[in-house]
């Protein structure tokens, strides 16, 4: 699957109701279908124009995007880091999911936060406080030491020299079919279906690119 232009939409990799009963089937299809393919439908369009972009994958165009000139800038970094953020959103939920007992990550969560439980409420209570729609994350500075941030709209971590381990949607259409405004059971639910497996894999690669 292209990851350049022209870009195509990432299947899930699951049933649209393989998250039940935490995320409701009609969520993901309304997710996964309309709202990231009309990101990346409206990044193909902005590329169409523009061939110098057109062989940049998609974490260079979201690396760049603040770089480039001010008629794309926009369009660019809001449709490029859509398409990153959701991608990457999907991909760190899984039907399957279980609580990490060890692991590199998480040893790292425990000598950062000192508790699993004490993360989980920095992570959740770092997603409930971001006004409007976002993201929280779980990402790493460059010495390896973890952190618990929120960005606004499409916003990437990556911009701010982070790399992303874990991360939660909180635009209102990861949600609101199924719990209105009740972000908080929301962020409770999603913490139930995480991909732990792929987010150890995130804080490898993480770990890896400083080697």
């Amino acid at each position: 699957m292209n990851n350049h232009y022209p870009f195509e939409l990432v299947p899930l990799p699951y049933a649209y109701d393989a998250l039940e009963p935490y995320i409701d089937a009609e969520t993901m299809a309304l997710h996964h279908d309309k709202h990231l393919r009309t990101y990346v439908d409206n990044l193909n369009t902005v590329l169409s124009g523009c061939p110098p972009l057109q062989d940049m994958t998609l974490e260079e165009l979201v690396a760049c995007s603040d770089r480039l000139p001010d008629q794309i800038r926009e369009k660019v970094k809001n449709n490029a880091g859509g398409v990153y953020n959701h991608n990457l959103y999907f991909s760190l939920m899984s039907p399957a999911s279980k609580l990490p007992q060890s692991g590199n990550l998480y040893d790292a969560i425990i000598r950062c936060f000192g508790s699993f439980d004490e993360f989980k409420k920095r992570l959740l209570a770092t997603a409930l406080a971001r006004f409007g729609s976002g993201y929280a994350w779980l990402a790493t500075f460059a010495n390896g030491r973890l952190t618990v941030v929120s960005t606004a709209n499409q916003d990437v971590v990556t911009a701010a020299g982070l790399c992303p381990i874990l991360l939660v949607d909180v635009w209102e259409h990861a949600y609101y079919l199924r719990y209105q405004n009740r972000r908080a059971e929301y962020l409770e639910n999603w913490f139930q279906v995480i991909n732990w497996p792929a987010a150890q894999l995130n804080y490898y690669n993480c770990f890896c690119r400083r080697l």
